[in-house]
């Protein structure tokens, strides 16, 4: 048996990816993550949108709370348990958050923190510690495949989390354990309740931004860089001025409510203007592109020469679409829909897979109304295991060009 560090974050999870291994007869080592982020006090304003500790609704992880459940059920499995501090790595995130936000971008700090911290930092003290393998309860899947390691999506389409980890290392996949891959929340809960885990068995989920639980990314924002709001004007497609507002930060590309204008009809965000602090808004068709170009790719496999037919994804609860890609000469994604999709958002992920199997992924950097549409009759892709049809993983295979013979 081997020797496996596992992430504990004091949730059902991890709690339960540890149990299953120690159940395995491995030599399992428990590591907490300390962040400096503490959860908010509860409050007794039913109006406030931050939960007390005892809500249904999801809360934030490793607060001080958090490592005391995972304590205690370390202390129950009688396995070593050691808490880190990863405080400085998670300021420094953060502080990436609110700069994007100024930026005119919508960050996905979890990915960040998978990349940087729970699998770079983290992997690091694994590897300090003579672990063979590092282990977290993340739903997705390793398999091994014919050219190595593979990332494949989870069992539990619903818990999906492979839009999050997409900024992994080729190189660190054979060394990653994901015992909950195969496994759906309700049965990990039921096993942490057979477990005796009465601490964590019914543990809400952590929200996805765990150090805004209160989702008031603004706020965030202007308490992390204060005095960095900069007043401008709300803008329909035209140009026209429609309305004035008090920060960009306050803004993310398809939002709808906020906006504090009358129109008569619904009217969303379409873009943000960072050099000139414009918030663009217009009708819900204009949310709508063809394509998207992004940078800073990571792969999971080697990837032909020319245009790939794969599907992408576009945000962490988005179906992927049916797509058309290439890296460019000069090296960024270029990704083309079959069919539109809406509210392409830079400071986002696109990820790509092919079947369940995740080819990798980019930082969004601007979303493309021209070009042509991949053909579905001729692209030959496999389903999506979001359009219900689990297949098989492949090789990517080339995607037929469209009218004009190649990416426009």
């Amino acid at each position: 048996m081997a020797r496996v560090v596992v992430a504990m974050s004091g949730g059902v999870d991890s709690s339960v990816t540890a149990w299953l291994l120690k159940e395995q007869g491995h030599e399992v080592i428990g590591l907490f993550m300390r962040t400096g982020v503490e959860a908010p006090p509860p409050s007794t304003d039913e109006n406030c949108s931050v939960e007390s500790p005892n809500s249904d609704r999801k809360k934030g992880c490793c607060s001080a709370s958090d490592a005391r459940d995972a304590r205690r059920i370390a202390d129950q499995l009688d396995i070593p348990f050691y808490s880190v501090d990863f405080s400085g790595d998670f300021s420094s995130l953060m502080d990436l958050f609110a700069d994007e936000y100024l930026r005119g971008r919508t960050p996905n700090p979890c990915v960040v923190c998978n990349s940087r911290l729970k699998f770079g930092t983290l992997w690091s003290q694994a590897k300090a510690l003579e672990a063979d393998y590092l282990a977290t309860g993340h739903y997705v899947r390793r398999t091994d495949g014919p050219s190595g390691p593979e990332l494949h999506v989870a069992h539990d389409l619903n818990k999906d989390q492979s839009y999050v980890l997409f900024g992994l290392k080729r190189e660190i996949l054979g060394g990653l354990m994901f015992p909950l891959g195969d496994l759906t929340k309700p049965e990990v809960r039921e096993i942490a309740a057979k477990a005796g885990f009465s601490s964590v068995a019914s543990k809400p989920d952590s929200v996805e931004i765990c150090f805004v639980p209160d989702h008031d990314h603004a706020r965030f924002v202007r308490e992390r860089r204060p005095n960095s709001a900069v007043p401008g004007n709300i803008i329909d497609e035209s140009g026209k001025k429609l309305g004035e507002h008090t920060g960009i930060e306050r803004f993310t590309v398809g939002q709808r409510k906020g906006l504090q204008l009358a129109m008569g009809s619904p009217r969303y965000v379409l873009k943000v203007i960072p050099e000139t602090h414009e918030v663009v808004i217009g009708e819900r068709p204009g949310l709508f592109s063809r394509g998207l170009l992004a940078s800073r790719l990571n792969w999971f496999v080697d990837l032909p020469e020319g245009n790939f037919a794969c599907q992408a994804r576009i945000r962490h609860r988005h179906t992927p679409a049916r797509s058309a890609a290439r890296v460019r000469p000069d090296g960024n994604l270029e990704v083309r829909f079959d069919e539109p999709q809406s509210a392409v958002t830079p400071g986002q992920s696109v990820v790509l897979y092919l079947g369940t199997k995740v080819l990798g992924g980019a930082w969004i950097d601007e979303a493309l109304s021209d070009g042509y549409f991949c053909k579905k009759e001729e692209a030959n892709i496999p389903s999506s295991p979001m359009e219900n049809s689990l297949v098989q993983s492949q090789t990517p295979q080339p995607a037929s060009v469209g009218p004009t013979g190649s990416f426009a």
